[in-house]
Formats: structure tokens, sequence, C-alpha cells
């Protein structure tokens, strides 16, 4: 457990809730698929859209005062002419972050909401552990705290000393972790008959569950064998292009892997999607009809990887200099103990093959999600120099580059997320009934998915930039000078400069 300090203080930030809350004259893009709409006035009644009021078009007959909906008394109104309105974003893997990685949680929440996300699933709960992010979920299901809502899914064996010996063992902890608050599982794999009876367990208790298909459990259980089990999203990559082998069982890999070599392990990961099937071909086509059928979801994180195929630009990227904490920072530096702090073995080999595993890689997530498959937005901050927040419109924009269209991507931002967390009928889409989880951008996204960033170099600040949970208010430019601040504070303390981040 961290120390209490880690915790997010009591919320001292956010506007309301208000009695009845009116957004005004806004442009909503609600999240289903379909197109923008607009002018609108949103009526938010506790906590909740009550209804939107379509307004007539620009240039059309003016409508009085009293013709549109009123705020009444100890209400507000905000005027946001020119502005877009979206379902509050959900980051499908989020890590809240540890002591000795992250200064505390608030800078991690901060990030987010500034940067739109109003729901997070937290992926194993690692060295936090589940009763701090259980205790953290609650807090800001209350509202007590400002962060965005959070999903605990327990990471397997959490907590657990001893190795699962039977499927008797994985069924017992599995009901421990649910009884403790747990939401969902978070798998790597494992052998067979303890992984299936693992699946079998959280899906009887309606449990969600997520893996990342490690390369130790993979030629046991690869993404297809996962999916016919149940599983509710498959991470990243791994355990596709297994099971999309065609002329091998096994990866080729190098004769000096060492899985717990970072540098190894990620070098070797780039060369993988060219071991499997080509788009087209029968193999392909199987286990890709095949991986639809069983609803599975695919929940790519891009953006993690994206500094293996340019590791200077990750390095090197804008919001590091005002908004990285030194902690941070100096977790990323190469160090054999850091999860994915390698870049001093990096080089222009690892790079090139990288660019060809992403161009295989994207091209299977867009024929997926082109054939009906889910796909959500997942960001796996904290690693390889991955921004809290930051990351998320970056992931959009890798989407982009993958051939996804602006609408499908808000609609994987938005609403698929909720549909992955069962969690749709309460949030995800800009509709009446659905909480008021939503976010204000000045300028519309569709056609530039850098009006995400919180903040970026190329683009006007003026406008409003909101974001709106459970009717609270959250100004995004105020959230971000909370982490400037605590960022030069932490570089006062250590006397490190500016440009060490």
């Amino acid at each position: 457990m961290p120390s209490p300090d880690h915790a997010a203080p009591d919320r001292t930030i956010g506007a309301g809730p208000y009695r009845r809350l009116v957004l005004r004259n806004a442009t909503v893009i609600d999240g289903t698929g379909a197109p923008p709409y607009g002018p609108v006035d949103i009526v938010i009644e506790d906590a909740r859209i009550h209804s939107i009021f379509v307004l007539p078009p620009l240039g059309g007959p003016r409508l009085q005062p009293h013709e549109r909906p009123l705020t009444g008394p100890d209400g507000r109104e905000v005027d946001l002419a020119g502005h877009y309105v979206l379902p509050g974003l959900i980051d499908a893997h989020g890590h809240i972050g540890w002591e000795n990685h992250v200064p505390n949680a608030q800078y991690v929440y901060d990030l987010w909401l500034a940067n739109g996300i109003t729901t997070v699933r937290e992926p194993g709960c690692f060295i936090n552990g589940l009763d701090f992010v259980v205790s953290e979920a609650r807090r800001s299901e209350a509202n007590a705290i400002a962060a965005p809502r959070i999903h605990p899914y327990a990471g397997f064996g959490l907590d657990r000393r001893e190795p699962f010996l039977t499927a008797a063992d994985a069924v017992a902890w599995v009901n421990e972790v649910a009884e403790s608050g747990a939401e969902g599982l978070k798998l790597w794999g494992y052998t067979a008959e303890i992984y299936e009876a693992t699946l079998r367990e959280a899906s009887r208790l309606g449990l969600g569950s997520m893996c990342h298909h490690q390369q130790s459990y993979v030629a046991q259980v690869n993404a297809l064998d996962s999916a016919r089990l149940g599983l509710g999203s498959i991470e990243h990559f791994y355990g596709i292009p297994e099971a999309l082998f065609a002329d091998r069982r096994l990866q080729a890999f190098s004769l000096d892997y060492n899985y717990q070599h970072e540098f190894r392990r990620f070098a070797d990961a780039g060369d993988l999607w060219r071991q499997a099937a080509s788009p087209g071909t029968p193999k392909y086509e199987a286990v890709l009809t095949e991986l639809l059928q069983t609803g599975v979801t695919l929940d790519p994180t891009f953006g993690v990887y994206v500094g293996l195929r340019d590791a200077e630009r990750v390095q090197s990227s804008y919001w590091h200099r005002e908004y990285t904490s030194p902690t941070l920072w100096d977790y990323w530096q190469p160090h054999s103990g850091a999860h994915g702090s390698f870049f001093d073995e990096w080089g222009t080999e690892q790079e090139t093959a990288w660019r060809g595993n992403f161009t295989l890689w994207m091209a299977f997530v867009k024929d997926f999600h082109d054939r009906g498959g889910r796909v959500t937005v997942g960001t796996d901050p904290g690693s390889i120099f991955t921004l809290f927040g930051f990351a998320f419109a970056q992931e959009l924009e890798l989407l982009r580059e993958a051939g996804l269209q602006p609408l499908e991507i808000v609609h994987a931002a938005t609403l698929a997320g909720a549909e992955l967390l069962g969690v749709a009928e309460e949030t995800g889409s800009v509709e009446p009934g659905k909480l008021a989880d939503l976010i204000v951008l000045p300028a519309n996204p569709l056609s530039n998915m850098k009006v995400f960033y919180a903040s970026h170099p190329s683009l006007e600040s003026t406008g409003e930039r909101l974001t709106i949970k459970d009717g609270i208010i959250y100004d995004s430019r105020a959230l971000l000078d909370r982490v400037r601040a605590s960022v030069r504070d932490e570089r006062d303390t250590r006397g490190a400069p500016p440009t060490s981040s």
C-alpha cells in the first residue's frame, strides 16, 4: 500500500455540480457515429444530461430567451458558440502510476482530466495494490477527489506469493479479488487449464477481462485461444501474430533472447508481425473472421510503442518540458530494473524493424475495425516516454494513421470504451439520461485531431477547454497550471534544470 501522500487529496478544484447547467449554442459530436449537429442547448440536471434542445440553424429565426431552456435559481449557463461538445474520453488502458514513478496520484489525475479523460480502466493495480485503487475509485465516484472514474482490474496473481498450481487455486483467487472490489482481471496468459478456469470464473462473476499475451505463455494460449474462451479485450498486439503463424509454431526468437532483458524483448517484438500470415491469405482471413465472431475487443495502445520506431521523437515531445515530472523522467532513463527503459541500446536497425511492424499491425487493426470489430483507445502511460493524458490525443492521431476516419476514432474513444467496460447505459455518448461526462473543445477535432491535446504549440489558446464529470466543470488550463506548478516545485527541490525533461 502506498504512503498516504500518494493518494489524491480532497477535491479543491472544479465548479459545481449545479442544480441546472445549460451549455448554450454548442455543436455536438455525440460519440455514436452520428455526424456533428448544432447549435444546441444541452441541459444538465443533477449530474445527468436532461435534454438537448436543438436551435434553429444559423441564419434562421432567433428565439427569445424565454423560448429556450432556462437555468433557474442556483443554475449556471456557459455560452459555447463555436465550440464542440463530445462525450468524456475513455482510456481503456491507464495505469495510475506509483511511488518512485510519479510524484503522486493527483499529478496523474490532473493530466488525465486536463486532456478530457473522464473514465479510466486501471489494468493490474500494480505496486499501488488493489485496495489503493479501489479506494481511489470510490472517492472519485463520490467526487471527493478530482479524478476520472476508475475501473480497477486486478493483475493475475496480485498479492499472491505462491504460483497457481491448480485451476481451483485460480478460481479461489478470482473470488478473493472480486470481493475486494476488482471489476475485472488483467491477465498475461498461463498454463491452458488454469487460464481457462480463470476466464470462466471471471465470466460467471460478471468481471471484465483483458490480456497482454506475454511471450512466456503465448505458445500455450494465443489471442485467438483467449477470444474463444470469452476474453474481453486483447491488449497491445501480442498473441495475434502468433495466432496468424502459418509456416511455424513459435516466434523466431534471437538465440540470445531473454524475456527479462528489456532491450531484447522489445527488439524481437519488432520482427513479430513479419513472421505472421500476410493480409488476404487464407490463414489471415480465417483468424480475422473467427476473432470477429468471438466479439473480442482490440485495445492496440499504439502510442506506447511509437518510440520504438522513433526514439528521438518521444524523448523530445513538446509536453515534457512543462508537464513531465523529474521523477517520471528519471524512471525513463536506461535502467535494467525499469520497464521499457532501454534506449541506450536502441538504434537504426531496431527502429527500421518497428516501422515495418507498425505497418502490418495497423493494417490488421483497420481490417478488424472495418469488418465490425470493436476497437478502443488505451494509452498504457508511464512507460517509454508516454505521458499521462497527452498520450490519449497521440493515440487518436495514430488511429488516424492506421486509416480509421475521424468519427470512427471518436466512437472508439468514447462509446466503444463504455461498451467494453459495461457502462454504455451510463456514459460514452451525449444523449439524454446519461451522466454529464463531457468535454468542450474550442475547435472542430474532426478536421484536426491535435485539438484533443490539452495544450499544443500549433493551436490557438483562445476559447473554452473544459472537462465535465458528473456535471462538475474542470477548466483544462487550470489543471495544467497545477501540473506545471507541481513540476516546477519538484525541479526546484531537486535542483533539476527544465531541460532535463
